[in-house]
């Protein structure tokens, strides 16, 4: 069976339907899907790539609990999406908790200094928004979401993801780091 051309429901329906075997077959296809999506999201969160590569782990050990009988009713990003951002929350707020004053991270330690490439300008400009408004913007651009999709994912109302979404590209297209990537 080649699992790549299955669909996410058809992987679902394996794993929930057949034996050991068939579950492991149709949840590492799964894993492996979307694995990278996972880490990356993660880390947009956490910031630092351990926490993120335990945030996906944790996460697949919460879907793994959700078998036999998990019913896939969305995307498979859109049901993972809250997880992935809650436990990298809770991740990183433990982390921040234990750190010391001589484990701050250099960026965090240094907020005078100028970033020196166009993407550390953009990353710069990017976390002056809004948490609400950027995370919208990185659903919609980074991962690709339609608005629907990040209206379901986020369980908020599709004006509001419209207005956020607005209102993070009127930020960003008159921040003087941003403003070229707008053609202006």
């Amino acid at each position: 069976m080649d699992d790549s051309a299955l669909t996410d429901e058809a992987l679902v329906d394996a794993a929930n339907g057949g034996d050991a075997s068939a579950f492991e077959t149709a949840f590492d296809a799964l894993y492996y899907r979307y694995r990278d999506w996972v880490v990356r999201l993660a880390y947009r969160f956490t910031g630092d790539r351990d926490d993120a590569l335990d945030v996906l782990q944790e996460t697949f050990t919460y879907l793994a609990k959700k078998f036999p009988g998990f019913r896939l009713r969305a995307k498979m990003t859109t049901f993972l999406y809250p997880v992935v951002k809650h436990t990298a929350i809770r991740i990183a707020r433990n982390r921040r908790r234990y750190l010391s004053d001589r484990e701050v991270p250099q960026e965090a330690a240094a907020p005078g200094t100028q970033p020196h490439s166009s993407r550390e300008e953009l990353a710069a400009a990017l976390r002056t928004l809004p948490e609400k408004q950027r995370e919208v913007l990185l659903l919609r651009f980074v991962d690709g979401m339609s608005l629907n999709e990040i209206a379901q994912t986020l369980r908020i109302k599709l004006g509001t993801v419209k207005s956020r979404l607005h209102n993070a590209l009127n930020t960003l297209r008159n921040d003087g780091r941003t403003r070229r990537y707008f053609g202006l």
